[in-house]
């Protein structure tokens, strides 16, 4: 009998979780079977980390039993994820929250063999200036919006790793090399996911469509 495949197992597997889960009440959002180990590393039984924490850890099962897109939020439980103000305080609070959960999930996907297949975007609609946002009070010393330079980092499936890509100017406040467009970005995700951005072209109104508005191009330094 031929030895089963890495694929074969993974199916077994994930058979055998589903139909366990449907004689539980919460199925895959119970994370009760999860080891001691486990909950530590994604941080779920300490308060700075618990919900972040928890949410990672979530997105992993959903990915171990085939879930094709997973989104998690920060939801910040004190509302000033912005940080137009106090940064000194609440910057520091933010990284805290995240960091050990985000590392705890890539080091987890990667340890069932589940990283070089999924591919990690950790971003935002933009970033923030590296001026102060003053308002007349120190407390009020944050930073604005700045949509012309900002970073978002990728990891996993078909990304090369350990590789920084462009640069902004010595400010920090516009992108200055290897200039990555939001639809370069896309393009890019769509490469990676086995897609030709350029075939999901339509024709409506007069005008051609598709995913990355008739722009975009695959970024290739960060391709693997």
């Amino acid at each position: 009998m031929p030895k089963a495949t890495r694929t074969s197992r993974r199916e077994s597997s994930r058979w055998n979780w589903r139909s366990g889960c449907r004689h539980r009440p919460h199925g895959f959002q119970d994370t009760s079977e999860e080891t001691a180990a486990t909950r530590k590393l994604y941080g779920v039984d300490e308060k700075p980390t618990r919900d972040f924490g928890h949410q990672c850890l979530l997105a992993r099962r959903f990915i171990e039993q085939g879930v094709r897109m997973v989104q998690v939020t920060h939801q910040n439980g004190s509302g000033h994820w912005d940080q137009h103000g106090n940064l000194l305080q609440r910057h520091p609070q933010n990284a805290l929250e995240v960091d050990r959960p985000i590392a705890g999930l890539l080091k987890d996907l990667k340890q069932r063999g589940l990283l070089d297949d999924t591919l990690v975007l950790w971003g935002g609609e933009f970033g923030r200036t590296p001026t102060a946002e003053e308002k007349g009070r120190p407390i009020d010393n944050g930073r604005d919006h700045n949509p012309s330079g900002f970073t978002m980092w990728m990891a996993g499936g078909g990304v090369k790793g350990g590789h920084v890509h462009g640069a902004t100017d010595d400010y920090g406040y516009f992108a200055a090399e290897d200039k990555v467009h939001i639809h370069d970005l896309h393009a890019t995700i769509l490469h990676l996911l086995g897609l030709d951005h350029t075939r999901l072209t339509y024709r409506f109104g007069g005008r051609d469509f598709r995913l990355t508005d008739v722009a975009g191009e695959v970024v290739d330094g960060i391709l693997g």
